[in-house]
Protein backbone atom coordinates (compact mmCIF):
# COMPACT_ATOMS: atom_id res chain seq x y z
CA UNK A 1 0.00 0.00 0.00
CA UNK A 2 1.49 3.35 -1.02
CA UNK A 3 2.44 6.20 1.33
CA UNK A 4 -0.22 8.36 -0.32
CA UNK A 5 -2.87 5.82 0.64
CA UNK A 6 -1.59 5.51 4.20
CA UNK A 7 -2.05 9.19 5.04
CA UNK A 8 -5.86 9.48 5.14
CA UNK A 9 -6.22 6.07 6.78
CA UNK A 10 -3.45 6.05 9.37
CA UNK A 11 -3.40 9.71 10.37
CA UNK A 12 -5.77 12.54 9.33
CA UNK A 13 -4.05 15.06 7.09
CA UNK A 14 -3.96 18.76 7.90
CA UNK A 15 -7.03 19.18 5.67
CA UNK A 16 -8.99 16.81 7.90
CA UNK A 17 -7.72 18.53 11.06
CA UNK A 18 -8.91 21.89 9.78
CA UNK A 19 -12.27 20.50 8.71
CA UNK A 20 -12.96 18.76 12.01
CA UNK A 21 -11.91 21.82 13.94
CA UNK A 22 -14.52 23.81 12.04
CA UNK A 23 -17.82 24.76 13.60
CA UNK A 24 -19.57 24.03 10.30
CA UNK A 25 -21.43 20.68 10.64
CA UNK A 26 -21.99 20.55 6.88
CA UNK A 27 -18.25 20.69 6.25
CA UNK A 28 -17.60 17.98 8.81
CA UNK A 29 -20.24 15.81 7.19
CA UNK A 30 -18.77 16.40 3.73
CA UNK A 31 -15.28 15.36 4.80
CA UNK A 32 -16.58 12.32 6.71
CA UNK A 33 -18.39 11.08 3.62
CA UNK A 34 -15.47 11.90 1.33
CA UNK A 35 -13.00 9.88 3.41
CA UNK A 36 -15.38 6.94 3.83
CA UNK A 37 -16.25 6.85 0.14
CA UNK A 38 -12.64 7.23 -1.01
CA UNK A 39 -11.42 4.51 1.33
CA UNK A 40 -14.16 2.04 0.44
CA UNK A 41 -14.01 2.62 -3.30
CA UNK A 42 -10.24 2.46 -3.53
CA UNK A 43 -9.82 -0.68 -1.45
CA UNK A 44 -12.65 -2.50 -3.22
CA UNK A 45 -11.25 -1.49 -6.61
CA UNK A 46 -7.73 -2.68 -5.82
CA UNK A 47 -8.86 -5.98 -4.25
CA UNK A 48 -5.50 -6.24 -2.49
CA UNK A 49 -5.59 -8.82 0.36
CA UNK A 50 -2.71 -7.12 2.16
CA UNK A 51 -4.54 -3.79 2.19
CA UNK A 52 -7.71 -5.45 3.51
CA UNK A 53 -5.67 -7.21 6.22
CA UNK A 54 -4.27 -3.87 7.37
CA UNK A 55 -7.71 -2.29 7.54
CA UNK A 56 -9.11 -5.25 9.51
CA UNK A 57 -6.18 -5.00 11.94
CA UNK A 58 -6.23 -1.19 12.06
CA UNK A 59 -7.93 -0.69 15.43
CA UNK A 60 -5.82 -3.37 17.11
CA UNK A 61 -2.65 -1.53 16.08
CA UNK A 62 -3.71 2.11 16.12
CA UNK A 63 -6.79 2.24 18.32
CA UNK A 64 -10.21 3.57 17.45
CA UNK A 65 -9.46 7.28 17.91
CA UNK A 66 -8.51 8.14 14.32
CA UNK A 67 -11.60 6.43 12.92
CA UNK A 68 -13.75 8.09 15.58
CA UNK A 69 -12.40 11.49 14.59
CA UNK A 70 -13.42 10.84 11.00
CA UNK A 71 -16.79 9.10 11.26
CA UNK A 72 -18.28 8.85 14.75
CA UNK A 73 -20.52 11.94 14.49
CA UNK A 74 -21.99 10.96 11.13
CA UNK A 75 -25.65 9.90 10.89
CA UNK A 76 -26.19 6.23 11.66
CA UNK A 77 -27.63 5.47 8.24
CA UNK A 78 -24.87 7.08 6.21
CA UNK A 79 -21.75 5.55 4.67
CA UNK A 80 -19.32 6.89 7.31
CA UNK A 81 -21.79 6.11 10.10
CA UNK A 82 -22.13 2.56 8.80
CA UNK A 83 -18.39 1.98 8.62
CA UNK A 84 -18.03 3.39 12.13
CA UNK A 85 -20.56 0.87 13.47
CA UNK A 86 -18.85 -2.06 11.77
CA UNK A 87 -15.56 -1.09 13.40
CA UNK A 88 -17.30 -0.70 16.78
CA UNK A 89 -18.70 -4.23 16.49
CA UNK A 90 -15.25 -5.60 15.78
CA UNK A 91 -13.83 -3.66 18.74
CA UNK A 92 -16.60 -4.89 21.05
CA UNK A 93 -15.84 -8.52 20.27
CA UNK A 94 -12.07 -8.17 20.46
CA UNK A 95 -12.24 -6.25 23.74
CA UNK A 96 -14.21 -9.00 25.51
CA UNK A 97 -14.57 -12.10 23.33
CA UNK A 98 -15.65 -14.27 26.26
CA UNK A 99 -18.74 -12.15 26.95
CA UNK A 100 -19.44 -11.82 23.23
CA UNK A 101 -19.39 -15.62 22.86
CA UNK A 102 -21.62 -16.09 25.92
CA UNK A 103 -24.19 -13.61 24.64
CA UNK A 104 -24.05 -14.98 21.11
CA UNK A 105 -24.70 -18.56 22.24
CA UNK A 106 -27.56 -17.48 24.49
CA UNK A 107 -29.04 -15.39 21.72
CA UNK A 108 -28.69 -18.23 19.22
CA UNK A 109 -30.62 -20.50 21.56
CA UNK A 110 -33.36 -17.98 22.31
CA UNK A 111 -33.90 -16.12 19.04
CA UNK A 112 -36.58 -17.71 16.80
CA UNK A 113 -35.14 -16.49 13.50
CA UNK A 114 -32.49 -17.27 10.89
CA UNK A 115 -30.17 -14.52 12.17
CA UNK A 116 -27.64 -16.93 13.69
CA UNK A 117 -27.42 -18.78 10.37
CA UNK A 118 -26.98 -15.51 8.47
CA UNK A 119 -24.31 -14.25 10.88
CA UNK A 120 -22.45 -17.49 10.30
CA UNK A 121 -20.69 -18.35 13.56
CA UNK A 122 -20.05 -22.01 14.45
CA UNK A 123 -22.36 -23.70 16.95
CA UNK A 124 -21.33 -23.23 19.69
CA UNK A 125 -18.91 -20.39 18.96
CA UNK A 126 -15.77 -20.01 21.05
CA UNK A 127 -14.36 -16.57 21.92
CA UNK A 128 -11.67 -17.03 19.26
CA UNK A 129 -14.29 -17.99 16.67
CA UNK A 130 -16.34 -14.89 17.54
CA UNK A 131 -13.28 -12.69 17.00
CA UNK A 132 -12.72 -14.39 13.67
CA UNK A 133 -16.36 -13.78 12.72
CA UNK A 134 -16.08 -10.07 13.58
CA UNK A 135 -12.96 -9.82 11.41
CA UNK A 136 -14.66 -11.73 8.60
CA UNK A 137 -17.64 -9.36 8.65
CA UNK A 138 -15.32 -6.35 8.49
CA UNK A 139 -13.34 -7.98 5.70
CA UNK A 140 -16.58 -8.44 3.77
CA UNK A 141 -17.08 -4.68 3.81
CA UNK A 142 -13.91 -4.23 1.75
CA UNK A 143 -14.24 -7.25 -0.53
CA UNK A 144 -17.24 -9.16 -1.82
CA UNK A 145 -20.82 -7.94 -1.57
CA UNK A 146 -20.98 -4.87 0.65
CA UNK A 147 -24.73 -5.09 1.32
CA UNK A 148 -24.42 -8.77 2.27
CA UNK A 149 -21.68 -7.89 4.77
CA UNK A 150 -23.99 -5.29 6.33
CA UNK A 151 -26.85 -7.78 6.53
CA UNK A 152 -24.52 -10.30 8.16
CA UNK A 153 -23.45 -7.66 10.69
CA UNK A 154 -27.10 -6.80 11.33
CA UNK A 155 -27.92 -10.44 12.06
CA UNK A 156 -24.90 -10.70 14.35
CA UNK A 157 -26.20 -7.69 16.30
CA UNK A 158 -29.66 -9.24 16.65
CA UNK A 159 -28.24 -12.46 18.05
CA UNK A 160 -26.00 -10.59 20.50
CA UNK A 161 -28.89 -8.32 21.52
CA UNK A 162 -31.16 -11.29 22.21
CA UNK A 163 -28.44 -12.91 24.29
CA UNK A 164 -27.82 -9.71 26.26
CA UNK A 165 -31.56 -9.34 26.96
CA UNK A 166 -31.94 -12.87 28.30
CA UNK A 167 -28.74 -12.81 30.35
CA UNK A 168 -29.87 -9.46 31.81
CA UNK A 169 -33.07 -11.17 32.96
CA UNK A 170 -30.94 -13.81 34.71
CA UNK A 171 -28.91 -11.17 36.55
CA UNK A 172 -31.84 -8.93 37.52
CA UNK A 173 -32.70 -10.62 40.89
CA UNK A 174 -29.11 -10.71 42.19
CA UNK A 175 -27.03 -8.16 40.23
CA UNK A 176 -29.31 -5.35 39.03
CA UNK A 177 -26.39 -3.14 37.99
CA UNK A 178 -25.02 -5.84 35.69
CA UNK A 179 -28.53 -6.45 34.38
CA UNK A 180 -28.87 -2.74 33.57
CA UNK A 181 -25.55 -2.74 31.70
CA UNK A 182 -26.63 -5.72 29.62
CA UNK A 183 -30.02 -4.17 28.90
CA UNK A 184 -28.27 -1.02 27.65
CA UNK A 185 -26.01 -3.16 25.50
CA UNK A 186 -29.00 -5.04 24.07
CA UNK A 187 -30.73 -1.77 23.15
CA UNK A 188 -27.62 -0.42 21.44
CA UNK A 189 -27.12 -3.64 19.48
CA UNK A 190 -30.77 -3.72 18.44
CA UNK A 191 -30.42 -0.18 17.16
CA UNK A 192 -27.26 -1.12 15.26
CA UNK A 193 -29.07 -4.08 13.74
CA UNK A 194 -31.82 -1.83 12.38
CA UNK A 195 -29.32 0.77 11.16
CA UNK A 196 -27.16 -1.78 9.35
CA UNK A 197 -30.15 -3.49 7.76
CA UNK A 198 -31.39 -0.15 6.44
CA UNK A 199 -27.89 0.75 5.25
CA UNK A 200 -27.77 -2.48 3.23
CA UNK A 201 -31.02 -1.54 1.49
CA UNK A 202 -29.77 2.00 0.87
CA UNK A 203 -26.52 0.67 -0.61
CA UNK A 204 -28.41 -1.61 -3.02
CA UNK A 205 -30.56 1.30 -4.18
CA UNK A 206 -27.55 3.60 -4.54
CA UNK A 207 -28.65 5.93 -1.74
CA UNK A 208 -26.15 5.25 1.07
CA UNK A 209 -24.48 8.64 1.41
Amino acid sequence: MSDAFHKPVMRPSSMFDVAFGSVDPAERSRVAYATASALLNRVRAEADPETVDKLVEFTAVHGIETIADLWSQSPARSLPGTLWRIYLLQLMVHKDPTTAALLYERGRAELPSADAVIAGAPTPASPAELMNLADTILRGVFEGDFASALERASSFCRVEAAGATHVADDYEPTEPQRASELTTRALRLSTYAADLSTAAKLWRSGHLI
